[in-house]
């Protein structure tokens, strides 16, 4: 008795799965029923219009053709009926004088018939009749103005429904990655002149394997692209890869989309630490900027200790009341250091980023660090850190700096700075991002992994990643690797050795208008 039971829920269960698919293929059915007649109504529509165009067309050609004839029988009729009435009035001014000579035959006076002799002389002469030219001026053939519709009619009679264009296929060899543009090539299994244009989609995505169905991005699209290939250019490479299709259009339909395919965009993508930056920079994603009144909350409001070896401006110094850092993370940068870390560390392989600071900035540093960067330590003034630093402030400044040394530049400070991170060959290198020349190049040995760093004060920075290393970059270091470079003067110290202690001093003002440093 149970078993049977258990083979009938079993039936049942298997009824009630069967008939929820018949429902669905039931709605399927007449979705696409009325999917049908919604489209054959759009398309009948669109015929029609088609058709009313091309009858319109006609009618035109049709009254200007008509036109056309009309004037040339105007002038035909025109040039006939000058001649016929010249020729009317020559014959009848003919006729009498026919009259008037054969009268002239019977005059007997020998001196009358002279003078009429003469008379009909001298209007013979003159007669319009000798005057005209006896061939029309215009005949009466109109067989110039036909038209022969045969070849039109040969068209009109060979329209066919537009074939749906057959789907493209990506050239996955002649795809080019670079400089964070993607150029996407294709082409058609064969020649179709009927093609207007193609649509190109893509979407982000850090799927590794075959573009699938869904994803966690949408599709973007762009459309009336004339060519078989397209860049897509100014893109920020903040996914792994990227997914492309593409289907042909014509006046009619578009085709099937192309088999999609996967390239790779892999760029360096990180953000500011706001977790131990500096209580006074204000931190957001791709921006810091400096802040004074930025924590006053957590501050005690007791003036600090003046850093005599200090080379950053700093306001009013404060003792800060924190909340305990989460487990793993570092103390916040205190005291004259204004600094921010990245979120990321480099442990192998090349990396770019820029940096573009606010107008007016007073100061800044752009540079790396080793994450075990002291709270107090600033950038570039010990062996764990390096650096370019732009100063703004009083004497303006722009120098490279590692270890508590300092290398001026004699360049103009740029707009914005690209940082070059080598972290295998052991190189940092700093460049205009603009036209990509060569500011500096650190050269070293990285012992542990290192993290971009930044200082700021009174002003802000703006940050870009998801940058592939520029070509122009990439290839000035393939021909510089083995070269001293610019650095030689700010060599590499390994971290486990004491620091040189050359100091070097920067007259910087504090908040309140006095100076920290004698």
């Amino acid at each position: 008795m149970d078993s049977q039971k258990d083979a009938l829920q079993r039936i049942i269960a298997t009824l009630a799965n069967k008939n929820e698919e018949l429902h669905n293929f039931i709605e399927t059915l007449n979705h696409t029923l009325d999917r049908v007649q919604v489209n054959s109504t759009q398309v009948v529509s669109d015929l029609e219009e088609e058709f009313d165009t091309l009858y319109s067309i006609l009618d035109e050609m049709k009254e200007s053709m008509t036109s056309t004839i009309k004037q040339e029988s105007l002038r035909k009729s025109h040039e006939l009926q000058n001649q016929l009435t010249q020729s009317t009035s020559a014959l009848e001014s003919a006729e009498e004088l026919l009259e008037f000579a054969n009268n002239a035959l019977h005059i007997s006076d020998e001196a009358e018939f002279s003078k009429a002799a003469k008379q009909i002389k001298d209007r013979v002469t003159m007669a319009p009749a000798f005057r005209l030219t006896m061939k029309p001026k215009a005949t009466d053939n109109m067989t110039h103005m036909m038209v022969d519709f045969s070849q039109e009619r040969q068209t009109l009679q060979g329209l066919k429904f537009l074939p749906v264009p057959r789907a493209p296929e990506i050239m996955l060899i002649d795809c080019v990655v670079m400089d964070n543009e993607v150029t996407v090539s294709w082409k058609m299994p064969m020649e179709d002149s009927k093609i207007d244009h193609y649509i190109l989609e893509y979407r982000k995505t850090n799927h590794e394997g075959l573009p699938r169905v869904k994803d966690e991005q949408c599709w973007e699209k762009l459309d009336n692209i004339r060519t078989t290939e397209h860049t897509l250019q100014g893109l920020r490479f903040d996914s792994k890869f990227m997914n492309f299709r593409v289907r042909a259009c014509n006046k009619a339909a578009a085709g099937d989309y192309s088999d999609p395919v996967t390239l790779e965009t892999r760029a360096f993508n990180f953000s500011f630490d706001s977790s131990s930056s500096h209580l006074n920079l204000k931190v957001e994603e791709q921006s810091v900027e400096w802040d004074p009144q930025a924590g006053k909350a957590l501050d005690s409001k007791v003036k600090g200790k003046e850093n005599k070896g200090s080379g950053t401006p700093s306001p009013k110094r404060t003792s800060v009341t924190r909340s305990p850092a989460p487990r793993g993370a570092r103390d916040r940068f205190t005291g004259e250091s204004y600094t921010v870390l990245g979120d990321t560390s480099i442990e192998s392989g090349q990396h770019y980023w820029e940096v573009k600071p606010q107008k007016d900035c007073k100061s800044y540093s752009v540079g790396l660090a080793y994450r075990n960067l002291g709270k107090f330590d600033q950038l570039g003034k010990t062996c764990t850190s390096w650096c370019i630093h732009v100063n703004n402030w009083l004497q303006n400044s722009f120098a490279a700096k590692h270890n508590n040394k300092a290398k001026n530049l004699d360049v103009p400070v740029p707009d914005s700075i690209g940082v070059y991170c080598d972290f295998d060959r052991g190189q940092l290198a700093f460049y205009n991002a603009e036209n990509k020349q060569l500011l500096h190049m650190f050269k070293m040995k990285f012992t542990q992994p290192v993290v971009p760093a930044f200082m700021v004060w009174c002003g802000g920075l703006i940050l870009s990643t998801g940058l592939q290393v520029p070509s122009a970059v990439r290839s000035f270091q393939k021909t510089e690797n083995g070269l001293g470079g610019s650095n030689s003067s700010l060599s590499q110290q390994d971290p486990t050795v004491a620091c040189d202690t050359i100091c070097f001093y920067e007259k910087l003002p504090s908040v309140d208008g006095g100076s920290l440093l004698p």
